[in-house]
């Protein structure tokens, strides 16, 4: 089970890449909080590159399977949150994610996943 979830990590991760969304996170919360077990974090330029960002995400995981069960944030593209249960994505326009910094919040300083990104050897910021 703990395989399969990092590896829809990762597939999460990749679609919000090949999408242009940029400083894309993970963070292995599941010592932290109840509420998943993963965190997946990227911005987005502008509104419509959230909401793109977040329906290219939504696509894939439905092609994998994988059940939304909850999303916000839509609407105003500012932050747009995907709940798939034990994988919570946050995609976040630049200004809001510098105010809520949620990798600060949920990071311990040792769970953040490592994500192969790097195409030509250096990863997009």
């Amino acid at each position: 089970m703990q395989e399969n979830q990092n590896a829809l990590v990762q597939k999460i991760a990749s679609t919000l890449w090949e999408h242009k969304g940029s400083r894309i996170v993970a963070l292995d919360v599941r010592g932290l909080t109840v509420l998943c077990d993963y965190m997946v974090i990227a911005s987005g330029r502008n509104a419509n590159q959230v909401k793109s960002l977040a329906d290219s995400v939504d696509e894939m995981m439905a092609q994998e399977g994988a059940v939304l069960r909850r999303s916000e944030g839509m609407g105003e593209g500012r932050w747009v949150v995907l709940d798939y249960a034990t994988i919570l994505v946050h995609i976040f326009h630049q200004d809001e994610r510098a105010f809520y910094n949620l990798e600060k919040l949920w990071n311990d300083g040792s769970n953040q996943m490592e994500l192969a990104l790097e195409e030509s050897g250096e990863e997009k910021e």
